[in-house]
């Protein structure tokens, strides 16, 4: 009688020792956290051997957070899962009249599914194929039919009031170089002066040549340009560019995006040659077989730039694509559905309560998930046949896209970051000194997140280098 009882006491105290030993934050995060000056409390963690329940550190775990873009991981995730990294978008496009001598006497229709790559170059080569066919000149319109989604109406600066932001720009079916364009600046210090270029190329819209160079730091060059984008059709730049920046780039989404894709196609077409005697406009597709259909890259590769470079607009493009394809339809209603299902399926629906989704970029103050949730996902991810692409389109510490200039040792960490006003966050995989991987996730939610960057490098360089004792056993928390 007394041996089984011995058992149960020391299986009570052996579990409350357990959960003490995996709920203390390393002095160094604590140390980060202090001079930030963010409570712990704001902190979630969790640290778990890769394939194994097996946890070195859990902090708050349990605890729903605003993952920011922490949120692409199940996004992302989901689509190689239930889509398969090989997967692509098509784009069909109608000749839809008669062509002869050169000229179409109809429409050129092009149907927009969602794919997030219709960049300036691959537009290019749509029109090419256009001009393969023997078409230089449309007698018609340009028709663009971008019912495939139903997404609500909303003015580009709704969520942080900075509409020239590119991460606001709108999803759309047939998103067309995502509405942007991009600033260079090239100095020329002979003739004092910096280069202006904009790409690409928009009908009716000017920018001026070149501006002044001036001496000094390069700090805020954005400010020293003194830029005045109210006027759609004219970008005007009243100030200076520093030589020290040398070549810089500035993305901007438009500031008329009704007007963008007539604007861009009318560009693209004339400097092919091309003649244009109609419109740009939407309307419907026709029923008849298309011409031709321009295919996307792979998915696999949409997602690597998707987390590499926390592409928030491509991201809710492949949202949305989840409803379209696998749903009721490419709305956001049912994009969640189809999320909010396969995560039940992946985590069990008891593992998955709790957990909110918005748009599927993170780029949303309504998100919630746990860094408990966040981790199983990964853990899933880890045994799923899809964890090398996923894997492979984490940035990489100290090697390329948001972890480009981590402090962590290059090539151990394989990160999703997050940001937002009161975000900050990190998940994502770490290969320890001990040569054990772990999954990693932390997040901050608080008014100083911005600051607690460097709790985060500590929690980082904390997995990598601080290898556990051999032959150890690790803590376990289900």
């Amino acid at each position: 009688m007394g041996l089984p009882w011995i058992r149960r006491v020391l299986a009570v105290f052996g579990a409350a020792f357990c959960t003490v030993a995996v709920a203390r934050l390393p002095p160094e995060v604590l140390a980060a956290l202090e001079r930030a000056r963010v409570p712990p409390e704001a902190l979630s963690v969790v640290v778990q051997e890769a394939g194994s329940s097996r946890t070195r550190l859990a902090w708050q775990a349990e605890q729903a957070q605003n993952p920011a873009s922490l949120t692409k991981l199940w996004t992302t995730y989901a689509a190689l899962d239930l889509l398969g990294p090989g997967w692509t978008w098509s784009t069909p496009v109608w000749l839809h009249g008669s062509v002869a001598d050169g000229v179409l006497r109809g429409d050129l229709v092009i149907k927009g599914q969602g794919d997030p790559k219709l960049v300036p170059e691959r537009l290019w080569l749509l029109l090419r194929r256009v001009q393969a066919l023997g078409v230089r000149e449309i007698q018609g319109d340009i028709v663009l039919d971008r019912s495939a989604f139903g997404v609500p109406e909303q003015a580009p600066g709704d969520f942080d009031g900075e509409p020239l932001r590119p991460y606001n720009v709108r999803a759309d079916a047939l998103l067309l170089a995502y509405r942007s364009v991009i600033l260079s600046f090239t100095p020329d210090a002979a003739r004092g002066l910096a280069l202006v270029g904009v790409e690409p190329t928009l009908a009716g819209v000017a920018a001026p040549a070149s501006v002044p160079l001036s001496g000094g730091p390069c700090a805020d060059w954005r400010g020293d340009l003194r830029a005045d984008f109210g006027d759609a059709q004219r970008v005007r730049l009243g100030g200076s560019f520093p030589l020290a920046c040398g070549e810089k780039q500035w993305p901007l989404a438009y500031a008329d995006p009704r007007r963008y894709d007539e604007r861009l196609l009318t560009g693209l077409w004339r400097e092919l040659g091309g003649r244009l005697a109609g419109t740009v406009r939407d309307g419907p597709a026709p029923a008849t077989a298309p011409s031709f259909t321009l295919v996307s890259p792979p998915l696999a590769e949409v997602v690597r730039e998707i987390n590499k470079f926390s592409n928030n607009v491509m991201a809710q493009q492949l949202f949305l694509t989840l409803g379209l394809v696998r749903g009721a339809g490419g709305t956001p209603e049912a994009s969640r559905e189809v999320l909010r299902r396969w995560l039940a399926e992946r985590l069990g629906a008891r593992a998955a309560e709790g957990a909110v989704l918005d748009n599927g970029s993170g780029l949303s103050r309504e998100t919630r998930l746990s860094a408990q949730q966040l981790a199983r996902l990964l853990q899933s991810a880890w045994a799923s046949p899809v964890m090398p692409e996923l894997l492979a389109s984490l940035p990489v510490s100290g090697t390329d896209g948001t972890l480009l200039r981590s402090r962590a040792p290059a090539g151990r960490a394989h990160l999703k970051t997050g940001s937002l006003r009161d975000v900050a966050g990190v998940a994502g995989f770490v290969l320890s000194a001990s040569g054990r991987r772990y999954v990693l996730v932390a997040v901050v939610n608080h008014a100083n997140a911005g600051a607690a960057r460097p709790a985060l490098d500590a929690l980082v360089q904390w997995a990598i280098t601080e290898p556990l004792a051999s032959g150890a056993p690790l803590d376990s928390q289900n």
